[in-house]
């Protein structure tokens, strides 16, 4: 199984990817016989992947409803962009079929630098892990939020409604992502613009790079801040919480009132 070029393993392959279709599996055996076996099945895929360098790996995922959002043309080049980075990845494609749309050796050229996800991924799991360095996200809000609490820059790749005006205030107004210079609903973001954005966030070696790292970071630490005590979201919770409080007081007052 080690020789990728045999049809053999092309066959333990597709059966895995079956595999993963699944809502469920029956093993014959029992927790005490093959204890460390079953708990490397019920662990997500990822972490078998995930432990590398500090900041190192590039996580790119479309959101929750971003099944299919890439072309077939989109994702060739978004491959050979991964692949000419030569940074590590994770890449949530969503769905089984997408697989045959990645250039042919892809998977094998690239099996010691990523990994490719068919199905869900814990995302706020792998955005906390230390060796996730980038974000190539569709910029849903709830994405960004936890990209940016755990000090992770990004690559906005919008797509649709607000998705937008996240990219433009993330890269333009906070300075924490880049963004490809044209729209990925108006047209193929080639491979070489790809790989540069990759290397950029990554390795973060040039100006623009580093000024985004330490931006992000900065605001890591303000939303943290903003939870604790005395910080801005907490006490607009505490005054929420006490409206609420002599909101129902009054209520109850006019209850009891004859």
């Amino acid at each position: 199984m080690t020789d990728r070029t045999k049809q053999e393993y092309n066959v333990f392959l597709q059966t895995g990817l079956k595999m993963r279709e699944a809502d469920g599996f029956l093993f014959n055996t029992w927790e005490d016989l093959e204890a460390t076996t079953l708990k490397a099945l019920r662990e997500e895929e990822c972490y078998g992947f995930i432990p590398q360098p500090v900041e190192s790996v590039l996580y790119i995922a479309f959101g929750s409803v971003g099944l299919g959002v890439l072309s077939a043309q989109q994702i060739t080049e978004m491959a050979w962009g991964l692949e000419l980075s030569q940074q590590r990845f994770i890449w949530v494609l969503r769905s089984p079929n997408k697989i045959d749309e990645l250039p042919d050796g892809f998977l094998a050229r690239t099996h010691n630098l990523g990994l490719v996800v068919t199905q869900w991924a814990p995302q706020s799991e792998i955005l906390g892990h230390p060796s996730t360095g980038g974000f190539l996200s569709h910029c849903g809000w709830n994405s960004s939020l936890e990209s940016i609490l755990n000090g992770v820059p990004m690559i906005a790749w919008p797509l649709y409604a607000e998705q937008k005006m996240n990219a433009a205030m993330l890269t333009e107004e906070l300075g924490v992502a880049v963004r490809p210079k044209i729209a990925p609903t108006k047209g193929i973001v080639a491979r070489e613009e790809i790989e540069m954005m990759v290397r950029k966030v990554i390795i973060a070696d040039n100006l623009e790079g580093k000024a985004i790292r330490t931006k992000v970071k900065e605001l890591q630490n303000s939303g943290k801040k903003a939870w604790t005590e005395g910080g801005s979201s907490f006490n607009a919770l505490s005054q929420l919480a006490k409206q609420w409080e002599m909101n129902s007081q009054a209520q109850r007052h006019k209850l009891k009132a004859p």
